[in-house]
Parts: structure tokens; sequence; C-alpha cells
């Protein structure tokens, strides 16, 4: 559906908030569909980001360019591990200087990165007692966040880290982050995990969860894991199934243990990357983990191409119509943050403040033509 006819169905869909976004609605029918199938309802998404570093500097950053929610990232615990209730307290009490709200915080560890660069990676490695000691760590900063009102913290289960293969041109001479499995190298052909089967994979995710969220649920601090990216073929890249590659695999994590506080940070970029034909797809996944109230962070990125081959673009020109999205979002009620994720590169923007400036404006907008279509609608 062309712009002209958009705005016809649903009502001039607040012109200027959407115009521009690519909206790409196949036929009157689908909108029309969306329109009958909830009933109108309050728009609670809102922009937020995971930028490092939480410093009264990237704070009025974040203000400036419309951003009143973040991930945040307390002081490096260094050798004692863990955050204390006042390293959290000073970082709550700087975003509340520059009116932006603590929504969520980054763990220490458990990052995206690859298991030969961790210096703490007993958990993804299944080694005790040191992955016992890491649990009781991340049970100390559980319970931080719980004295201090941190609502959420954020991880990942990942050996591999972010998988890519040589940058590609973009746009007004940016790069993109590009992944295209045909011209990977496994180097070196394992890591120092060894081979790690689906089943090994699953048996440390099971561990890790049956003693995390427990916790998590006491405590009433959402746990929120991000999918792995890329997938990779069934028979592992580097010597290890990527069991959280899947949408298969996401139903899996979350029903390990089921909580209201056990879910997923879900990259849209990501997820993406794991289909065949991402505009047509992720909404069907949206819909399922939303309509479980297992959706905690949304990375709001798109992608050109598809599984094993596929381009990190701006927001505006992937294959996923975000607008679309966005709605798919509203539908099942989800209330959280709405982060670009992975924006393209140029030189003359090396710490990406100019891209991620872009990112937060256009989720801004989304989000207003959100709004502006739920008010017509209930008009």
């Amino acid at each position: 559906m062309n712009r002209r006819a958009f705005i016809a169905a649903g009502g001039a869909v607040a012109g200027a908030g959407v115009a521009g976004l690519g909206l790409g609605y196949s036929d009157r029918s689908q909108v029309q569909g969306a329109a009958q199938a909830a009933s109108t309802r309050k728009v609670l998404m809102h922009v937020g980001t995971q930028q490092r570093g939480t410093t009264s500097a990237m704070l009025q950053y974040f203000k400036r360019h419309g951003v009143d929610h973040i991930c945040g990232y307390p002081p490096d615990p260094g050798e004692r591990g863990y955050w204390t209730v006042e390293d959290v307290a000073k970082t709550r009490e700087m975003c509340e200087k520059h009116g932006i709200t603590l929504s969520m915080v980054a763990l220490p560890f458990l990052p995206s990165s690859h298991i030969d660069r961790e210096k703490r990676g007993a958990i993804m490695l299944g080694k005790s007692p040191e992955r016992d000691r890491d649990i009781e760590h991340i049970h100390k900063m559980t319970e931080v966040c719980a004295k201090v009102g941190v609502p959420a913290w954020k991880y990942n289960m990942s050996i591999l880290g972010v998988l890519r293969t040589e940058r590609t041109p973009g746009r007004g001479s940016s790069s993109y982050s590009t992944w295209r499995l045909a011209e990977a190298k496994a180097d070196p052909p394992l890591t120092r995990a060894g081979r790690v089967t689906a089943d090994i994979f699953w048996e440390r995710i099971t561990y890790f969860l049956e003693r995390v969220i427990p916790v998590c649920e006491e405590l009433k601090i959402r746990a929120a894991c991000h999918p792995h990216d890329p997938g990779v073929p069934p028979d592992g890249f580097q010597g290890v199934d990527r069991v959280l590659g899947t949408v298969d695999g996401l139903k899996k994590l979350v029903a390990i243990q089921e909580s209201p506080y056990h879910g997923l940070n879900l990259c849209l970029g990501t997820t993406a990357e794991m289909m065949q034909d991402p505009a047509r797809e992720i909404h069907d996944v949206i819909r399922y983990f939303g309509e479980r109230k297992k959706l905690f962070n949304i990375h709001f990125r798109n992608i050109r191409g598809r599984r094993d081959d596929f381009q990190e673009v701006y927001p505006d020109e992937g294959d996923m119509d975000m607008f679309q999205v966005a709605c798919t979002l509203n539908e099942v009620g989800y209330p959280f943050m709405l982060m670009p994720d992975h924006m393209p590169r140029h030189e003359d923007d090396p710490d990406g403040r100019q891209a991620f400036a872009y990112g937060y404006g256009y989720i801004k907008a989304i989000v207003q033509g959100v709004e502006a279509y739920e008010a017509r609608r209930s008009a």
C-alpha cells in the first residue's frame, strides 16, 4: 500500500508523524484486519537505549535526543565481581538528575562476546565451582536491583559472540555489518569451549535458569535474555551448536522456567536473521512471545536479506516494515523500551553518536505514528 492509501485507510495517521517511514502494508485489508483484531489501547512502548557508558555527558546526549528510559551500566565491579547497592543507587540517582529512568541494567558479565575473549566464562563453559560463584554474584546483583528499584537486567548465553564477515558498503559512504555464511571461516575450528552440542548447551542454560529465575521471581526482577546472533547451521560453527539461533530455540528457552520474570531481550534484527522471509514471519514471533508477556526489551533494528546472508542497515531501508512491526508490538501490549542497535558506521562518526541519534528520532516518530493511528481509530 502506498502512503496515500494508508492515510486514507487509517484516517490521516498523523501525516507528519509517520511521513517517510516506509509503511509498506501490502493492502488495505491488512490495516482493516489489524484494526478489527484488537481493541484500541494506550501506547506504552517508548524509545530507549543501551549505549555505554552511564555518565553525565551521555545522559545529556540521550536527553537531547528524546530518550527518557535507558538500560544503564553501573561501575565495573572489578575483582569483587558484583555491584553493591551504592553502585546502582548512584547510577540511578545520576539518571534521575537528568530526567531519565533507569529501566534496566546490563550484567557486568554474560555479554555478547566470544568465549575466547572472556575472562569470566564459567557459566557458559559449564565449569564448577566457578559458575556457582558467578551465579551467586548474580543473586547479589538481583537483590541490589530490588533494593534500589531497578526492575530488570539483561544478559546473553553466548559462546561465539556476534559472528560477522567483512563489512559491506552502505548509503552515504557508511558501512554495514554483514554476515555471509558462505564466506565465513571457522578460525580456529574450535573455541576453548571445545565441542558444544545442543544437549550440552541446553544443560548449561537449564543449570543457570533453574538457579537464577526463582530468585528473580522472589524479588520481582525481570531477566531478559538476548538470542544468539546469528543462527548457524545445525552442525554448528566453531564446534558450537547455537541453540538460541532459532525461534523454536527461543520458545524452548522461555519454557524451561515458567515465570513472569523470565523472558527475552528480543532483538528484531537477530530474530529476522533466523528467517527466510523476515517481513512476513516477524509478526507471528512477536505475537507468540508478546501474548505470553515474554518481551522485556526490544532491539528495534532492521536487516536486508535473510538467514545466512544479510546486512544490518538503517531501520528505514531494511526488509521489515518497522511501522507495521511497531503496530504488532502495540497489538500485544508491549510496554517497555524500543532501542536502536548495531547502527551502520561512518568514519565521520567514530563513536556512533550520529547514527544512534538518527535511530532515536526514527523510533520516536514511529511511536508517535502508532499513537496517532490508535487515537484516530478510537475517535
